[in-house]
Formats: structure tokens, C-alpha cells, sequence
């Protein structure tokens, strides 16, 4: 999978699925610009100790380029400025990862409208949604002037799992079906300028936060299974990388316009492992296994 030549913009690269995605797409060989709001001088209100400048670092070291730029993609000039500066310093953009989010200390389980924070709920539309709407803005055009491009946008839940599953609060589920539905939009109208655009989920995700939250480390993960036995689907941030990565050195990409992918759906048609060789499927695993009520069992689904 090389990517040599290419310039990518991951969007929302400090921590979780966008670190990953960067540090792959820095393996095939690909300039990454990584942006997020935290940096070595300045933490978000995640208030947590990873930062661009770290994933920047992480994606050189695996053979890239990573070029880390503090941006709140809230905030549009910020973004154009961005978006100004890879066409000065490259004159293209190949690959846009729309990875913004932001919201996981907002969010209410299992939380009516009326019962979860108004504030906290509209800022994560704000976070999840207006952040997508307003970094395609400005880097679309750039990303259109060749040929080839692909948009990624990056949500949680296929679109055909969150059609029928309600997705924890109003707020959250609007949030996550949206951005699946956004990538189909965006399909629509780059496919005339022989772009592609998709939306991809990863699976239960081994992101910084949640091993943390779980209090064990990517080296002893599985130890979380004796309390939530289900995470022995779970995948690394790197496994999403992959994906992209694939998808992104694939010519036949556009097959895949207007499509809701998964990690683990992914790894199944380009045969790409997550970093323990194994092919974590976590989507028919939820389905067929976790929501049917079953043990915990992985064997087949990984």
C-alpha cells in the first residue's frame, strides 16, 4: 500500500482512531497533516496529555511525513487557514480525514431529551457535525482540483446498525447517523469530479481513553474482558488506519462511493491485519453475538 506523493489531512489526529489513521497513512509513505486543539503548550477540555505534535512525531517515525497544525475545526478561518497552508507548502490535498469529535465527556447514557444536559447535547452536534460541514467546506475545493480524491468520514456504527439501534441518547445517535449520511451527500456531488467519498466506523475501539477507563493497557487489554467480556472484539486505533490506508492506495476506490464501511468489513476485502495479525469484525460480532444475547465468544469474528 504506498502512498508516496500523496498529501492527507486527518482531521481530529490527537488521540484514538485519528492518531491511528495518521500513523497509517504515514506507514504507506503519505505527508499527514495532523490537527486537533491539543498541543504541547495548550490541552483541549479533554484536558488529557496526548497531542498533535506526539501524533506528528509517531507518523514520521513510521515513514511519513506528519506535520502537526493546532486548529479548532469549529472555527472556520481556522480551518481555511489550514487549508491555505497545505496548498502553499503542496499545492494539493489527496486524501481529507474528517476524524472530529470531541464529544465523549458530553454525552448522557441512556438519557432522554429532556433528561440530558441541553448544552452538553448541542455542543456535540456542534462538535460532530457543524466541525465535518466546515472542514469539507474549505478543503473540498482544494481536494477536487485532481482527480482521485477521497473523503473519509468517520463515525461509529454502519449506517445500516444505526437505521434500527438507538444509539445511547438522542444527541449521540443524531450525531452518529449523521455523519454517516453526510459521506453519501458528499458522494453525490464529488463523484461528478471523479472524487470518492465514504463514511467508516471502527469497532469497539482500543482508544487511549478507553483502556484507561477500563485500567489496562494495550499490552494486557484482554485482563478488561473479565468485567466486560464483549471487548474481546475489540481492535486497535491502527486497524482503522489500515483500512484507510487500503482504501486510499486502492485505484478501484470509487466502487466504494456513497458507502457505510467498517474496519473489520474492510480487512475482510484487502486482507490487512490490526497489529496482533488478527481481523477483528466487530459490527456482525455486536450483531450476531453481543446484542443476541450470547457469551462473549470471538472465534470467527476475529
Amino acid at each position: 500500500m504506498s502512498l508516496k506523493g500523496k498529501v492527507a489531512l486527518v482531521a481530529g489526529a490527537t488521540r484514538g482512531a485519528g492518531r491511528g489513521i495518521a500513523v497509517e497513512l504515514g506507514a504507506a509513505g503519505a505527508v499527514v497533516y495532523v490537527t486537533g486543539r491539543s498541543t504541547r503548550g495548550q490541552r483541549s477540555e479533554y484536558d488529557r496529555p496526548e497531542t498533535i505534535e506526539e501524533t506528528a512525531a509517531l507518523v514520521s517515525a513510521a515513514g511519513g511525513e506528519g506535520i502537526a497544525v493546532q486548529v479548532d475545526h469549529l472555527v472556520p478561518d481556522e480551518v481555511r487557514d489550514l487549508v491555505g497552508r497545505i496548498r502553499a507548502d503542496h499545492g494539493r490535498l489527496d486524501i481529507l480525514v474528517n476524524d472530529i469529535w470531541g464529544g465523549e465527556k458530553l454525552f448522557e447514557w441512556n438519557k432522554s431529551v429532556w433528561e440530558h444536559d441541553l448544552a452538553n447535547g448541542l455542543r456535540i452536534l456542534r462538535l460532530a457535525i457543524d466541525t465535518h460541514l466546515i472542514t469539507a467546506h474549505h478543503a473540498l475545493p482544494l481536494m477536487i482540483e485532481r482527480p482521485g480524491g477521497l473523503l473519509v468520514e468517520v463515525t461509529d456504527g454502519t449506517a445500516d446498525y444505526n437505521a434500527d439501534h438507538y444509539r445511547l441518547s438522542p444527541f449521540y445517535d443524531l450525531a452518529k447517523v449523521a455523519v454517516n449520511r453526510m459521506a453519501w451527500a458528499h458522494a453525490k456531488d464529488l463523484v461528478a469530479r471523479g472524487a470518492t467519498s465514504v463514511s467508516i466506523t471502527p469497532g469497539w475501539l482500543r482508544s487511549e481513553m478507553m483502556l484507561e477507563a477500563f485500567e489496562v493497557t494495550e499490552e494486557n487489554w484482554r485482563d478488561a474482558t473479565a468485567k466486560v467480556p464483549h471487548f474481546v472484539i475489540s481492535e486497535t486505533p491502527r486497524f482503522i488506519g489500515r483500512a484507510i490506508a487500503a482504501l486510499a492506495a486502492d485505484p478501484d476506490r470509487s466502487r466504494w462511493n456513497g458507502q457505510s464501511l467498517s474496519s473489520g468489513g474492510l480487512a475482510q476485502v484487502y486482507g490487512f491485519t490490526d497489529l496482533d495479525g488478527s481481523r477483528p469484525n466487530a459490527w456482525p460480532y455486536v450483531v450476531e453475538v453481543q446484542d443476541a444475547g450470547k457469551p462473549a465468544d470471538a472465534t470467527g469474528y476475529r
